[in-house]
């Protein structure tokens, strides 16, 4: 199996920041491979913790840990890479560990009260979304929303719950905490072709389009039947221009290696200081956004029309557009719609249906009172 690192080695060198950004996108694809990798560097801390004991005798933490990371795994996985123990004890592990975190049979019996549950989740949740942070800085946290929580019992929640120290967790950066980092500054590129007739017959156009991957808003840059340098040209002019362009405020351009994509357009982008990112070689889960936007245009739409002209090209394009922005609810963006209509809402109406494309595309809403 080759690795996302021996891919990248056969990429010509970038700059750092685009360096950055292709080992985390690259990184996204290999997510199973670094679990796997996570479990195994938590067996051999183990191993190492036992040498010189003798016979293999685990401790409460140490089950906790390799149970904590077993988990992502599932039994399969677990068959072909655990090797101090049976896969079906480390899930035993993982099941005796959930249920010791709602046992509350500790609150009936003398001594010191637990940590409440609330707390114990929120100790947990700003371990996970924030890696730097130490059991102090917690700590700190913990005492703005008025709770008063000791160092000691801060670590020994997070090892009940198999998180490692500050330090182990801040090496890790996964595709989610780098996507939110620089969401706002991310874009990315890609062509689809379409077949439609006309006085020369059957003709293939080419359709470019930019995505805004924070938002998920798509731009249709442009359509031609032979897409050439000066047309390429004219089109990251347009991206680019002060007043409206597309990629205003973007660092980074994603694309493939698509030939279409010329050493112009790449240089008109770059002097307008976005950065092109070119993607490895027969990679398409890389630009999996734009992918998938390609995928919904073609089934909902495009598919279904037999096309005449140029014109009705466009036209198609111009409605899914519309529909795409403002009627179509994306599971990306919490399954809301991304341009909601500037309409007053109104929650007594009769139920209508705005239709596009001859009702190829509908749209249901409450109908004006």
């Amino acid at each position: 199996m080759n690795s996302a690192s021996d891919r990248l080695a056969a990429m010509p060198s970038l700059s750092h920041p685009l360096q950055f950004v292709l080992v985390a996108l690259a990184g996204w694809v290999n997510q199973q491979q670094r679990d796997v990798i996570d479990y195994l560097r938590e067996e051999n801390r183990v191993l190492r913790e036992q040498i010189g004991t003798g016979r293999l005798r685990f401790t409460d933490d140490q089950r906790r840990r390799l149970a904590a990371k077993a988990r992502t795994l599932g039994r399969r996985l677990l068959r072909e890479f655990a090797t101090i123990v049976t896969p079906d004890t480390l899930l035993t592990w993982h099941r005796t560990l959930i249920a010791k975190q709602y046992d509350g049979s500790t609150r009936r019996g003398p001594g010191r009260p637990p940590v409440m549950n609330e707390i114990r989740a929120l100790i947990v949740r700003m371990a996970t979304e924030n890696r730097g942070w130490g059991y102090t800085r917690i700590q700190g946290a913990l005492a703005n929303l008025n709770h008063e929580v000791s160092r000691g019992t801060i670590a020994t929640i997070l090892r009940q719950h198999g998180l490692e120290p500050a330090p182990d967790r801040l090496k890790k950066t996964t595709w989610t905490e780098f996507l939110k980092t620089h969401w706002e500054v991310l874009a990315a590129a890609d062509f689809f072709t379409v077949d439609v007739w006309t006085s020369r017959g059957l003709t293939r156009f080419a359709v470019l389009f930019i995505i805004d991957l924070s938002t998920r808003r798509v731009h249709i840059a442009g359509i031609a039947s032979e897409p050439d340098s000066a047309w390429m040209s004219q089109i990251s002019r347009n991206l680019t221009d002060v007043g409206d362009g597309f990629l205003n405020g973007k660092r980074f351009l994603i694309h493939d290696r698509d030939p279409r994509f010329t050493l112009a357009f790449r240089e008109t982008l770059a002097a307008a200081d976005v950065q092109v990112v070119r993607l490895p070689p027969r990679s398409p889960n890389l630009n999996a956004y734009a992918e998938r936007f390609v995928r919904t245009i073609k089934e909902s739409c495009l598919d279904r029309m037999i096309l005449v002209g140029e014109a009705s090209l466009r036209r198609a394009l111009r409605e899914f557009a519309a529909h795409y922005h403002h009627e179509r609810n994306h599971q990306g963006v919490g399954n809301q719609l991304i341009v909601p209509l500037a309409e007053h809402p109104n929650h007594e109406g009769g139920i209508a249906c705005r239709e596009r494309l001859g009702g190829l595309l509908k749209y249901y809403h409450r109908a004006a009172a």
